[in-house]
């Protein structure tokens, strides 16, 4: 889906009004279903979601918290309901050289180069698997308004360039739920970027933890698009990102196209895409997410990230922190 833009308006507009009763009895469903209680899975279960409809970091987030578990010699697992796949039946690990985004979805793809990951849609099905699997830890991608599965640590990635938008709840705003019943769920936010609706976020006073963070273009990729004339396209929650830090890694884009997040490509939209490089001598580059969804025939460059947390310390205490709990001797 694409957001509208009257989600991203600082404050409700008439559109957003007149959706207002269908978002307040939305997020009632949503916040009475987010509070019901979960099954424990006997391993430490690390959640990152966010508040808001689209993307706002999760991935990256979840990548870079398995990085740092591994690190500490822990044996991390991903689990993720695989949006945007096909696969409904019972959990299925997945297998980048086997599976394609059609099936498993484009996330698990990317979640699965760094540490074994598992789909399903039914979360505590997923989590005995992988338990069973041999999990140590299991970080729960975009889970936060699930609540079938306890979590121990639940961490909110928020976009800086667009907060929480209006602060209503679908389909008059952006939020998946109440502010304050996701806010109560949550033990720390993690804010994606600079910009001034993450920081009017920040300063709402939670009381919970902030973490700043931001995107880094890894070097070698991002010196092989400086200097250079590309088309870029991108089906994320927020392509104007990615063509943000196209720029920002110095790259000269001649044209950029935005499709729905998740977006499958046709023949004919690649066909296109490659047309205009060529018209205008330049190169196609895309995101990682959108590249596992293309056919592995089709030549297109990529601009790998990862994300850089500020307070780092923070982060590991948390996570050594909730770990500590759920092990704790009885």
């Amino acid at each position: 889906m694409r957001a509208p833009d009257f989600w991203q308006q600082k404050s409700p507009g008439l559109i957003a009004f007149l959706l207002a009763p269908f978002g307040a009895l939305y997020g009632a469903i949503a916040a009475r279903r987010m509070r019901r209680p979960g099954w424990a899975s006997g391993v430490p279960v690390i959640c990152v979601g966010n508040l808001t409809a689209g993307g706002a970091g999760k991935t990256p987030l979840a990548i870079e918290i398995a990085h740092r578990l591994i690190a500490m010699g822990e044996a991390p697992f991903f689990l993720s309901r695989g949006y945007g796949g096909d696969h409904r039946g019972a959990p299925l690990r997945v297998d980048p050289a086997r599976h394609t985004a059609a099936v498993v979805g484009d996330e698990p793809l990317l979640l699965a180069r760094v540490a074994p990951t598992i789909v399903c849609i039914d979360r505590v099905a997923g989590a005995k698997a992988a338990v069973d699997a041999g999990a140590g830890v299991i970080v729960m991608d975009d889970g936060l308004q699930n609540p079938y599965l306890h979590k121990d640590l639940t961490f909110a990635a928020i976009d800086g360039g667009v907060g929480i938008g209006n602060g209503m709840c679908i389909p008059a705003g952006p939020l998946r739920a109440p502010l304050t019943t996701q806010i109560s769920l949550v033990d720390a936010f993690v804010i994606v970027g600079g910009g001034a609706s993450g920081d009017r976020f920040a300063a709402l006073g939670a009381a919970r933890p902030i973490l700043r963070a931001h995107l880094v273009v890894d070097a070698k990729p991002g010196a092989q698009v400086s200097g250079q004339r590309v088309v870029a396209f991108a089906g994320i929650g927020r392509p104007e990102k990615f063509f943000e830090t196209l720029r920002a890694a110095g790259a000269e884009i001649t044209a950029q196209r935005a499709f729905p997040d998740h977006h499958r490509f046709t023949t004919a939209e690649l066909d296109a895409l490659t047309r205009e490089a060529k018209s205008f001598g330049a190169i196609l580059v895309t995101t990682q997410k959108d590249q596992v969804r293309l056919p592995a025939t089709f030549k297109v460059a990529t601009l790998p990230v990862r994300l850089e947390i500020a307070d780092s310390g923070l982060l590991k205490a948390m996570v050594v922190d909730a770990l500590a709990r759920v092990r704790k001797p009885l």
